[in-house]
């Protein structure tokens, strides 16, 4: 494994905390992992494949 040094002037310093903006909670960092509004109706395109799947299956 190659090693540039690339972050060797930064990678020790403290953790910036904001005087400005309050730290944000973990339940709001987590909203913008949530699913993009171009997959919705994905859950139930896979729900239908997977009804009719079973159907033929029982038939």
């Amino acid at each position: 494994m190659k090693y540039d040094h690339n972050y060797d002037d930064i990678i020790n310093l403290e953790h910036h905390v904001s005087k400005k903006h309050p730290q944000m909670s973990l339940y709001a960092r987590s909203c913008q992992f949530a699913p993009f509004a171009a997959l919705t109706g994905y859950e139930e395109v896979v729900e239908e494949t997977a009804r009719k799947t079973n159907e033929r299956m029982d038939v």
